[in-house]
């Protein structure tokens, strides 16, 4: 981490920032697309409920969707606040990897992961569902990166991968369906990306905020024992924990055992 802002890091921040917005519009596209079988690419945005062709001008990020309070030009419907929220979501977080991470070769890297993550937060609480498309070639790139680009090394992606992947998939077995297969794919990709270390941690971290969230919805909402709370998002939550902060929270707790 960067110990002070110089003139330079600011501008980096504010520019992976705006470049986030942007990509952010993407994953909504993709995020309402992808489950749904449709082309990612074409047509162009659209309002979901009329059909009518988002204007250039409507499209900016965030600053769009303000500017038309949240309403559709052509037949005035709601246009959900998840856009934006998604929009600025992966700003901040691009920002935060600029700042955390400085410009280099992982940070592109870096950048794809968190919106792969992302999107995969909005499909699995819409849709309980976590596509191979993404998760698969995730795995790919993860090895592929660590191999060349990231600070982990293959090794460590490799045994994460496996270690990730295998011990969700035994978890499937012995619990019967318990785990599902996006999540298995899931914890993989993580490990390809960030290694077996980041994927012990992310899963605990995911384990115990997944258990807090479901008791606080049993006991607020009144859900059921078997109402099932999507892994996915906490999964991703944890592995961009990880990411920016994993070794620092590993480091101190090997520190605690020492005299």
């Amino acid at each position: 981490m960067p110990e002070s802002l110089t003139a330079p890091v600011p501008l980096l921040i504010a520019a992976c920032a705006v470049l986030g917005a942007v990509v952010g519009s993407f994953l909504n596209v993709v995020a309402w697309r992808l489950p749904r079988g449709e082309s990612v690419v074409r047509p162009p945005s659209h309002c979901p409920a009329c059909g009518a062709p988002v204007r250039w001008h409507d499209n900016v990020p965030v600053l769009g969707w303000l500017l038309l309070g949240g309403r559709c030009r052509a037949c005035r419907g709601r246009i959900s606040a998840e856009y934006p929220l998604v929009e600025a979501a992966n700003a901040a977080l691009y920002g935060v990897l600029a700042w955390r991470f400085g410009l280099g070769a992982a940070l592109p890297v870096y950048m794809l992961l968190v919106s792969a993550l992302l999107v995969l937060t909005v499909i699995d609480l819409h849709h309980r569902l976590l596509p191979d498309r993404i998760t698969l070639p995730g795995i790919a790139v993860g090895l592929l990166a660590s191999a060349t680009l990231l600070p982990t090394g293959i090794v460590p992606a490799l045994l994460g991968a496996a270690v990730g992947g295998g011990g969700f998939f035994l978890i499937a077995v012995l619990s019967r369906g318990g785990m599902g297969g996006g999540d298995i794919k899931l914890i993989a990709m993580i490990g390809a990306f960030l290694g077996w270390e980041a994927v012990l941690l992310t899963t605990f971290l995911a384990a115990v905020t997944g258990g807090l969230v479901g008791a606080v919805l049993m006991l607020a909402f009144r859900k059921g024992r078997k109402y099932q709370v999507p892994f996915g998002p906490f999964l991703s939550a944890a592995a961009v924990f990880c990411l920016l902060w994993g070794e620092q929270v590993l480091t101190w707790y090997l520190d605690l055992g020492r005299p």
